[in-house]
């Protein structure tokens, strides 16, 4: 069965996110439902902390390599059961982003991914599916 991917996904960025706490966390965390985790390629759950790199070209036509990592060691001996998109850090500096700042991903369904951002402080428009959480799906 072939799954309905999500094309374009965003989130407004907490302190967690950015750094501004001070505190060490493994990447963003991505919400669990299907509309969400259906933006990122499918990973092998039957393997320990599955993981895969993503390449994210930025508007500048820079390129940023990210991990969408599943931690599902719970089901191992473990204790985790969330997916993470990791190795943002320097994406995050190098454009200065601080909390309340959108971040945008989007793919073309040919393997190409796009990231962008919205500062807090721009204007924002579009057709937002809102589901509770900082994370949104995008219909284009």
């Amino acid at each position: 069965m072939i799954r309905k991917r999500t094309r374009a996904i965003t989130k407004i960025l907490s302190k967690n996110d950015t750094g501004e706490t001070g505190a060490h966390q493994a990447g963003i965390l991505v919400p669990k439902p299907e509309e969400i985790l259906s933006f990122f390629p499918e990973l092998d759950s039957s393997v320990k902390n599955p993981r895969l790199a993503i390449t994210f070209i930025d508007d500048t036509g820079s390129k940023w390599q990210f991990s969408f990592i599943y931690y599902n060691n719970k089901f191992f001996d473990g204790t985790r059961n969330e997916y993470r998109l990791t190795r943002m850090t320097p994406f995050f500096k190098s454009h200065n982003l601080k909390s309340g700042d959108t971040l945008t991903l989007e793919h073309n369904g040919e393997g190409e991914y796009n990231i962008s951002y919205v500062r807090v402080n721009e204007v924002r428009d579009g057709d937002v599916l809102h589901l509770g959480t900082s994370w949104k799906v995008i219909n284009i």
